[in-house]
């Protein structure tokens, strides 16, 4: 099993600051999308569309900081030609990073929803299941940065597991949005914009789980996507 220790000690004393510099800059960029979320989903609920604006503007820094991480991925493996847990650990960089570049895409989203919705002035919903799923989400987000700075394969498989909780709630979300739209058709336009809201919700969840999954692949070099997490065992052969 991998320690992060195993990745910090080469001969060479600056392979070992590049590679702790490169992990450190993506727990940063981690950091910044999370609190893009938190405030698209604020903008939301009270309506912000100013804020909500700025939140969108906002996610070209973002994108700057994945091709940043990129190139300094690129330029490691280049120089140094990385072996075993050093290699794991730069393309597991990779896949994260590119999952954070999709969160702050789909928290943008929100954002987006978040201005169009304050022109209808008020929703039926009072955003009860945007606040649910979106709280659901952003734990999901904040445990899985938390599995992959301790890398802690326990903590990345509960985030995981708890995706499919979210998968459940969303469908229990949409039915409830629909009934609404039903009830009264004024207020299919708010409604529509609230669903999307959702789904951009429900894709973080999945963005989430994918980096809780590169933490299994990191410190178990074990790859439990597409269902195959039952695969994961501890040195005693259980679950």
């Amino acid at each position: 099993m991998l320690k992060k220790e195993d990745y910090q000690q080469h001969i060479s004393a600056k392979f070992n600051t590049e590679l702790e510099s490169l992990r450190n800059h993506m727990l940063s960029m981690g950091g910044k999308v999370e609190h893009q979320l938190s405030e698209a989903l604020e903008a939301l609920v009270k309506m912000d569309s100013g804020e909500a604006e700025l939140i969108v503007r906002r996610d070209s820094e973002v994108n700057q900081m994945e091709m940043a991480i990129d190139d300094e991925c690129a330029t490691i493996i280049a120089r140094r030609q990385p072996t075993a847990s050093d290699l794991r650990l730069i393309i597991a960089i990779i896949k994260v990073n590119r999952d954070l570049e999709r969160i702050g895409d789909e928290a943008a989203k929100v954002a987006k929803q978040a201005v169009r919705i304050s022109e209808d002035g008020k929703s039926p919903s009072n955003f009860v299941e945007i606040k649910h799923i979106g709280a659901m989400v952003g734990v999901m987000l904040r445990e899985a940065l938390d599995a992959f700075a301790r890398l802690d394969v326990d903590q990345a498989v509960a985030v995981v597991r708890d995706d499919d909780e979210v998968d459940k709630e969303y469908g229990s979300a949409m039915r409830s949005l629909i009934t609404f739209m039903v009830e009264d058709p004024r207020n299919i336009g708010v409604i529509l914009n609230e669903m999307w809201a959702l789904r951009s919700l429900e894709r973080i969840g999945d963005h989430a789980c994918n980096i809780a999954e590169h933490v299994v692949y990191l410190v178990r070099g074990l790859d439990v996507r597409h269902g195959r997490l039952n695969e994961l065992r501890d040195g005693d052969g259980e679950l």
